[in-house]
């Protein structure tokens, strides 16, 4: 069933003392692609009224007679995506076999179209490449990347390989190994585990907040810096694949990534020495970097573990704030199992 514009519930005896996101999920179930995080999203986002006042929190409880107002975004046509000759040097092929492909991402560029990001997009070139593979063959996106996030990013080559690698997503099967460069400085080992939810003030953002989506992630610190403003470099590890998960939980706890615009802060300003606070300033794109990722080959079940090298401005970047140019090799040994720290809270 197709879902109105603006569908309209009123809760009944069963309701009272439920979550207006289950209360919604119940009666719009017959809906066309309303899940329970999409209605978790429209709450976050102020397009749900009770009783004719915009509420902002999923977990509240509905009463008997409730009057419940949903303002669905409109709908655009579905967006083709074209295969792009031009696009074809952006992939770099790490690994490559009949079931999967793992390509290096560059900083800067859009992985899959979008309205404002219609066409030059990894994924344009991606159908250009697989224009010669077999029949029921096309490319499908395992993971996402930031446009100015870089690494190593998986593609499947068909929907039986799809499944089974999103299977190995969803049980913590596979694992993805993050390098990023951050303000402050950190303890050596921790974790950060803080439900994200779109944030209502900016669309751009995903913000902590007990109505959002669990999200887990762990880090450790492979070196630091404390003159200045202080700076650590971290491995950082996905518990869970939330929009901006990284970006948003440090952030959270203080320690943004160096040159995010989006949860970042001006903090080279403190920095006294010209040189430092020039390179900080100027770098220009948040210094995170998709490094390693390890899973269960979804045909043979061996293990596939491969690594993209540390991009040039990141080791630019090291070397001119003081941080050892050997993070590659820290990377390599780092690898015994993160120890669990208290759960960071987002309630003040």
């Amino acid at each position: 069933m197709s879902l109105p514009q603006h569908p309209l519930v009123t809760a009944d005896r069963g309701d009272a003392g439920r979550r207006i996101d289950v209360v919604l999920r119940r009666h719009l179930r017959g809906a066309d692609a309303v899940s329970r995080t999409r209605l978790q999203r429209w709450i976050a986002e102020g397009r749900v009224t009770l009783n004719g006042a915009t509420i902002l929190r999923p977990s509240r409880r509905a009463a008997y007679g409730d009057r419940l107002e949903v303002a669905r975004p409109s709908r655009r046509p579905r967006l083709r995506v074209v295969a792009e000759r031009a696009g074809c040097d952006l992939l770099r092929v790490l690994y490559e076999d009949e079931d999967l492909l793992v390509l290096d991402k560059p900083a800067g560029v859009v992985v899959h179209p979008t309205y404002r990001h219609p066409t030059g997009t990894l994924m344009n070139a991606l159908l250009w490449y697989a224009r010669r593979w077999p029949t029921g063959c096309r490319p499908a996106l395992a993971g996402r990347l930031d446009k100015d996030t870089s690494g190593v990013l998986l593609v499947a080559k068909h929907r039986a390989a799809l499944a089974a690698l999103q299977r190995l997503t969803s049980r913590g099967a596979a694992q993805k190994d993050y390098l990023a460069v951050a303000y402050g400085v950190t303890p050596v080992r921790g974790t950060i585990d803080a439900p994200l939810a779109p944030d209502p003030g900016d669309r751009r953002r995903t913000t902590p907040s007990a109505a959002g989506a669990p999200s887990l992630t762990t880090f450790e610190r492979l070196a630091r810096t404390a003159s200045g403003v202080g700076l650590s470099v971290l491995k950082c590890r996905l518990g869970s694949g939330r929009r901006h998960q990284i970006r948003a939980h440090l952030a959270a706890r203080g320690w943004p990534i160096v040159g995010d615009r989006v949860y970042g802060d001006a903090r080279w300003q403190a920095v006294t020495n010209p040189a430092l606070a020039a390179a900080l300033r100027e770098f220009p794109r948040q210094a995170l970097h998709a490094w390693r990722m390890s899973f269960g080959h979804p045909a043979s079940g061996r293990l596939v573990e491969i690594a993209a090298n540390v991009p040039a401005d990141i080791v630019g970047l090291l070397a001119a704030v003081g941080l050892p140019s050997d993070i590659p090799a820290l990377l390599m040994q780092s690898r015994a199992p993160l120890i669990r720290q208290p759960a960071f809270s987002s309630r003040p």
